[in-house]
This record gives structure tokens, sequence and C-alpha cells, in this order.
């Protein structure tokens, strides 16, 4: 697989277990009670595949280039969730910024 496809997955599954965090802690608060109920069991199922996935990438890239890949995805789509699931609206210079992202994921995934 490639490894371009192995961080967009990995860091789509982070962003996703992120999400139910930022659903489900607020509700629960930081309690025992709260890492024993079946969200956190699917948190840490849905976070085990994206640890692994980060770790192939870290056999075959340089940190360097591995963590620039992760940082700017996650940018990326924890703002797309932000603003599909949560109606985050941003300011534009933000979206700009994400956009720059982007574009730095795609120049740095695709450099020889």
């Amino acid at each position: 697989m490639n490894f371009v496809a192995v961080i967009i997955v990995s860091q789509l599954l982070f962003t996703i277990s992120d999400v139910l965090a930022r659903i489900n802690m607020p509700k629960l608060g930081f309690h025992m009670a709260t890492f024993m109920s079946w969200w956190f069991a699917l948190y840490i199922a849905v976070r085990i595949p994206a640890v692994f996935g980060q770790l192939y990438v870290f056999t075959r890239l340089d940190l360097s280039r591995t963590m620039t890949l992760f940082s700017a995805m996650s940018l990326v789509l924890v703002n797309m969730l932000g603003f599909l699931l949560f109606r985050e609206i941003l300011a534009p210079l933000a979206y700009a910024g994400i956009f720059l992202a982007l574009t730095a994921f795609l120049l740095v995934a695709y450099a020889k």
C-alpha cells in the first residue's frame, strides 16, 4: 500500500477517535467510569489500527517527513470534520492556512 494512503487512512482514524472523545468527554467527564464505557472501547479500537499505520510509515520515511505529513493531514481532516459535523466556521484567513497545509502535504508527500 502506498505510504500516502496509509497516512491519510491512519490520520482519518485518529481524527474519528478524536471526534468520539470530543462528543463524549464533555458529557461524561474525566472519571474512571468514562473509561469503562462502550464509547471508550470504540475509541481504543479505532486508534489501534491508526497507530499501526503510523508505525508502518515510520519504518518507510524519515521522522521529519513523516511528522510533517501526519501534521498537515491532521490539520486538514480535523477542520473538514469540524465544519461538517460541528458546523464550526473559521475566518477566511484560517481557511487559506488550511489550504496551505494541504499544499504542503502534497509537496512533501511527492517530493523526490
